[in-house]
């Protein structure tokens, strides 16, 4: 839960040991109170406070919450134990991981601070290897002693662990690590030679003769190397809290990812919906300059953390507030595509991320880093510290929203979206694997071409995990090619009491363990979507060669084709050459639409160009009621409803005024005062919406 002594905890991470200069401190958190910013984040690294094993170097960290206090100014530290002091790769060297291919990771220069012990392979994992006992009690040590200093701080807030939750796909094939995976093994199948016959290895013949897989590939030993990982690392994060619980029960406990749940849950562990689960409060990274400035990734990076935050408060972790300078991201683009950030991107970035839930903001920089690579980097203030047009935007910001008369806009919530993304973490593992050595990406771009399209219609599209499935009753299941019989049974009695889905091809078509089932759809589906396969093509290098109709509409598809015969459902499609395309049925309650390619990744790969007309369609097949219709597509609409008060957010990422007019399904605009911008003059009937900002109404 969000503490009641901040109502939004607005604020930036300040010290990362050695910037900023001691000198400029006392100003800055002067300056800092001054603006209305009320939270700073340190990084409490590992590398910098334990010089030598059990001597502790407090003295900058115990400074900066005694400046905070005196500020009004409270403190989240950020535990950073994969920051490891030299003296413990000396003495853990058995211990460093290792990749994939070999190599020992080592202590490094930090980018995004100055300062070593960090490792060479990026991620949130360090050097040394928590599956070492040796290291995991020295990290422990330092974890119970951070705690027992600052647990009873008057400017505690509480403490973030796992920074950017998220580990290298290459790592980690240490000793230790395989030791781990072992017993993760014997644990999951009793014996020896139930693993041999799942794994089709048949001469083990103790376990250590296993070895984890280097090589990706579509294998069941693949798919355990990856749960494993999985399993391993956040078991870790789980260790990280108790170890602080045990000695502090009152603080917080957050924790924040990168939004990257679509591209890189299965490769780098980025399973927002696991972590989140862990911590009181979750929040995300997400900076324009190294992602682009296009609305519907500001509105993705958002959206998958309020999903993966199940109705738990989520912030914005780390929201860029300056410029970005010589990093490969930003090569070969546009100035104004992030790389420098004026007063009105940070308006509307962050805006964005509050008419997606976000209750809570923190620039990932309150002055840029003086040293390495990241110079002048993310700063809203000056490289002296000194005030700037971005800074006094954010301080306006920072000041509106702890202003009491917010305190009804922060309480009301973003409604349920009119349609679900599905998002089953078994297909993305399966999809990674299949796809590994393939410049072909189908499954991030059919995720993101469904719910770009319906973002498109004016919906609100949110991402579904298939555990969360029963709290909707529509959902769009983009790229289904693998899940688990256990999945497919609960989707099918999803739609049985009622559920309305809509397929793409191949549902299912590799069951359990990545086996191919002999009747497709797989696993008893052909019976939900009232056909069968007819014939099946995995082409997605030359997909954008599949057209077919949906009754009269021609539409793109891309990624895969698969053709049907009818076991009980309605034709409403052909592919060009009169192959069936698309099946509709009703099965129980539910209905159902199957599509046999991906239209979503011809949506995605043109952007936008095709398939807007066939989403439209779906839309209406589906007799969902747009929460809020406008007839402007450049603004972008989300409603929070709360009890003491509802509010309309229109959302206008251009760079010029947008008029549009507004339709509710339920409730009308007040015509009293916005809540932002205040004292902005509107018309009801026809809303302007200044340039990258928001307009917030309150709603009768």
């Amino acid at each position: 839960m969000l503490r009641n002594d901040i109502q939004f905890p607005f604020g930036a991470v300040y010290f990362r040991k050695s910037n900023p200069p001691r000198d400029d401190w006392e100003r800055d958190y002067t300056t800092a109170g001054e603006d209305g910013l009320n939270i700073f984040r340190h990084w409490f690294m590992w590398s910098a406070i334990e010089v030598a094993p059990g001597v502790y170097d407090w003295e900058e960290y115990d400074r900066q919450l005694d400046l905070a206090a005196k500020n009004g100014i409270k403190t989240v530290i950020a535990e950073l134990i994969h920051a490891v002091p030299d003296w413990a790769v000396r003495k853990y060297a058995d211990a460093l991981q290792v990749n994939a291919d070999g190599t020992k990771l080592g202590s490094y220069m930090g980018v995004s601070a100055a300062t070593g012990g960090f490792s060479n392979n990026g991620g949130g994992a360090g050097a040394l290897t928590l599956n070492c006992p040796e290291v995991k009690e020295a990290a422990g040590k330092f974890l119970t002693a951070l705690a027992t200093r600052y647990k009873d701080h008057p400017a505690i807030y509480g403490y973030d662990v796992w920074n950017e939750v998220n580990y290298s796909a290459d790592v980690d094939y240490s000793s230790y690590a395989k030791a781990a995976f072992r017993k993760w093994l014997e644990k999951k199948y009793g014996s020896l030679k139930v693993l041999a016959k799942a794994w089709h290895r048949y001469s083990y013949a103790e376990w250590e003769d296993i070895e984890p897989p280097v090589h990706m590939a579509p294998y069941p030993e693949c798919i355990d190397w990856l749960q494993f990982k999985r399993d391993n690392f956040y078991d870790q994060m789980q260790w990280r809290i108790d170890t602080i619980r045990a000695v502090d029960q009152k603080n917080v406990i957050a924790a924040h990812g990168i939004s990257g749940a679509i591209p890189n849950m299965a490769a780098n562990g980025c399973d927002d919906w696991l972590a989140a689960s862990k911590v009181e409060i979750y929040g995300f990274t997400w900076i324009q300059a190294r992602k682009g400035t296009e609305p519907w990734k500001t509105w993705y990076g958002v959206d998958i953390n309020r999903a993966a935050a199940r109705g738990k408060p989520f912030w914005h972790a780390e929201r860029q507030g300056g410029p970005l300078w010589l990093q490969p991201q930003v090569i070969g683009r546009d100035k104004e595509d992030g790389r420098v950030a004026e007063p009105e991107d940070i308006r509307i970035w962050s805006m964005t991320s509050f008419a997606g839930g976000a209750r809570g903001v923190l620039n990932l920089r309150w002055r840029p880093l003086l040293d390495g690579p990241l110079f002048g980097a993310f700063g809203a203030y000056g490289m002296d510290g000194s005030r700037t047009p971005r800074s006094d935007m954010q301080s306006a910001m920072a000041k509106w929203a702890n202003d009491p008369a917010q305190k009804t806009l922060w309480d009301a919530k973003p409604v349920r979206g009119e349609v679900g993304i599905l998002v089953v973490p078994e297909t993305q593992e399966w999809d990674y694997l299949l796809n590994y050595d393939r410049k072909e990406k189908p499954y991030p771009e059919a995720m993101w071409g469904a719910y770009r399209a319906f973002l498109g219609q004016g919906l609100q599209p949110d991402w579904v995990h298939i555990d969360d499935i029963d709290t909707y009753d529509f959902l769009y299941f983009p790229y289904p090619i693998m899940f688990t019989a256990e999945q497919a049974a609960r989707l099918k009695a999803w739609v049985e009491k009622g559920g309305t889905l809509i397929a793409e091809a191949c549902p299912g078509y590799f069951g359990d363990r990545g086996h191919v089932g002999q009747v497709q759809p797989n696993m008893g589906l052909d019976e939900v979507f009232g056909a069968r396969e007819e014939e099946v093509e995995f082409m997605p290098d030359i997909g954008d060669r599949i057209h077919f109709k949906f009754d009269d509409l021609a539409v793109d598809g891309g990624g895969l084709l698969q053709s049907y015969r009818l076991t009980g459902g309605t034709g409403r499609g052909a592919f060009d050459g009169g192959r069936l395309a698309v099946v509709e049925n009703r099965f129980g309650k539910g209905r159902t639409l199957l599509i046999g390619t991906n239209p979503s990744v011809a949506f995605f790969r043109t952007n936008g160009r095709a398939n807007a007309a066939f989403f439209a369609e779906l839309v209406k097949w589906s007799g969902r009621t747009r929460h809020v219709a406008l007839s402007n597509d450049a603004v972008y609409a989300r409603l929070h409803k709360g009890e003491k008060g509802s509010f309309l957010w229109l959302v206008n990422p251009t760079r010029k005024a947008q008029t549009t007019t507004v339709t509710l399904a339920d409730g009308k605009l007040s015509g009293g005062n916005p809540a932002w911008p205040v004292e902005y003059s509107y018309d009801t009937d026809s809303v302007e919406v200044p340039a990258r900002d928001a307009l917030i109404l309150p709603l009768d």
